[in-house]
């Protein structure tokens, strides 16, 4: 990159004060470290945190007044990698989380840039290999007033529905996009292609609208952990997986960076559980960065926020319009122990009909329920009184229409036959306007909730749903991919709030497997 491209005044006419000029090398700290400065040992607590809230304060007041923050965005935009990832259909909001803001965040195995040397040293293989493999996917939630962030993983092995390509692992969202563009297409086009397919799958899995996307590579983390001078982790106990991924750590506390933190992050053989531990090594490595970056040693340095930016930037491929500078702004007022991590909610391991080691995730209902939380005020949910179960009544009450929605042929009828024997007046048995249906609905009209929940005390993960065209007195069970059979009837329980695996937040430094 060409040193003179920034050397330009801003956009209001100003130059660069010398002590925010990048050119000027960075400001001399010499005088704040003399005795001079202070008198040792004199300092109070209070001293101590006045002066840190006031340098923090500083830092911002540059950022916002000056051409500094001006300049920084400038590094960001000539150094990222765009890609328009972000589809024009199959990306909506059913979750009505308003102006909250929503990344993807991807974890690329693309080893195509690395030297010989690098893919040596990192442990990481073949140039040729790993180019399709998203090993790591995070939602990153913000709400509207910026106040906090959540960052939510999803195992790469989550078996999902992939728009188009049925049931797979979620990994495979990205490949089936990539390789779905004619072979001759430009690679940007395909990488493109698989962007938008994986988008598409995340936010039908979740309910969200994905406004962002951006992904990193390996060398981005192996750049990232560099130069913020490594990340502190703490293991509880020592580890020894030189054979595959390279880590070889001793137990308790301590900094890694460079290809260390790499290897960190890509191990899971060796793990009490496999991938689910790994995803939390991700997320405390993330979490270590967020530290750094949130600390007086990146706040205060002027150089070292350029080089932040920099190799954020180069590591970088993110959509159109993502501006680096206006997310950070958004989240300048977070701190470590308002940032959280979480693994989206899962029953556990299984076996597809291919015999492939799966994950299983909660249902349909259940995930949209968790991801429509993210942008609630936990203080209002903590307030909050729990709301009374619906009123229910017996299935002998319950007019039911039954209509196969799923690629299982014969499944309305089946099903009509057990709610019959659960007691229920089923009224008649067909196929539903489409065979796509991927969550099983129970469908109502207006005054008949009570007949829906009865019915749904006996549909495991039903979802509910009023509808204008629903019969006064029937109800209407759409059958979904998701369906289970008919259950035991239970009482409805009332809502509660659904929660994520391995939360934790950026402040926690406990020790992990």
């Amino acid at each position: 990159m060409s040193r003179d491209r920034f050397e330009t005044d801003d956009p209001k006419g100003r130059q660069l004060p010398p002590r925010l000029d990048p050119r000027a090398g960075r400001p001399s700290r010499r005088g704040s470290e003399s005795g001079t400065a202070r008198a040792p040992g004199r300092r109070t607590r209070r001293a101590v945190g006045l002066a840190r809230i006031v340098g923090a304060l500083l830092s911002l007041a540059l950022l916002a007044t000056s051409g500094w923050g001006w300049y920084l965005g400038r590094v960001a935009d000539a150094s990222v990698t765009r890609t328009d990832a972000i589809p024009t259909t199959g990306n909506e909001d059913t979750s009505h989380s308003g102006a909250a803001m929503n990344l993807l965040l991807v974890g690329q195995d693309g080893r195509g840039d690395l030297t010989d040397e690098q893919l040596a040293e990192l442990n990481a293989g073949a140039s040729d290999s790993g180019g399709l493999n998203t090993d790591t996917m995070i939602l990153v939630h913000v709400p509207a007033d910026g106040s906090r962030a959540s960052f939510v993983s999803f195992p790469r092995d989550s078996y999902v529905q992939i728009p188009g390509h049925g049931s797979d692992k979620l990994n495979a969202a990205y490949a089936y996009g990539y390789t779905a563009v004619d072979s001759d297409a430009p690679d940007d086009q395909k990488e493109a292609a698989g962007a938008q397919l994986l988008v598409r799958t995340i936010s039908q899995l979740t309910g969200l609208q994905i406004d962002h996307y951006a992904e990193v590579d390996l060398l981005g983390f192996f750049n990232l952990a560099t130069v913020v001078g490594g990340v502190d982790v703490n293991l509880c106990a020592a580890v020894d997986d030189s054979e595959y991924s390279g880590a070889v750590f001793p137990a308790g506390k301590q900094t890694i960076s460079g290809a260390d933190a790499l290897k960190f992050v890509r191990q899971r053989h060796g793990l009490p559980r496999g991938d689910f531990d790994r995803i939390v090594r991700q997320q405390v490595f993330i979490a270590g960065v967020l530290r750094k970056m949130l600390s007086d040693n990146v706040l205060l340095d002027l150089g070292k926020q350029r080089q932040l930016v920099q190799a954020a930037a180069e590591s970088l491929t993110v959509d159109q319009s993502l501006n680096l500078l206006d997310l950070a702004q958004q989240m300048q007022s977070v701190t470590a122990g308002a940032i959280q991590f979480q693994t989206v909610p899962y029953v556990g391991t299984d076996r597809d009909d291919q015999g492939r080691s799966i994950i299983r995730l909660k249902d349909s209902a259940t995930l949209h329920k968790f991801f429509a939380q993210l942008s609630a005020d936990p203080a209002a949910q903590s307030q909050s009184s729990t709301p009374a179960a619906p009123q229910t009544v017996a299935p002998s009450q319950v007019k039911v229409a039954v209509f196969n929605g799923s690629s299982t042929a014969g499944l309305a009828g089946q099903t009509g036959t057990a709610l019959q024997s659960a007691g229920f007046a089923v009224t008649s048995t067909g196929n539903a306007d489409s065979n796509t249906y991927t969550t099983t609905e129970i469908r109502f009209s207006a005054g008949d909730d009570a007949l829906a929940a009865a019915l749904a005390a006996s549909i495991p993960g039903a979802t509910t749903k009023q509808v204008d065209d629903a019969t006064k007195g029937t109800v209407q069970l759409i059958i979904g991919e998701d369906f289970n059979g008919v259950g035991q009837a239970v009482t409805p329980a009332a809502p509660s709030t659904t929660q994520g695996e391995d939360a934790r937040t950026a402040a926690d430094t406990d020790c992990i497997n």
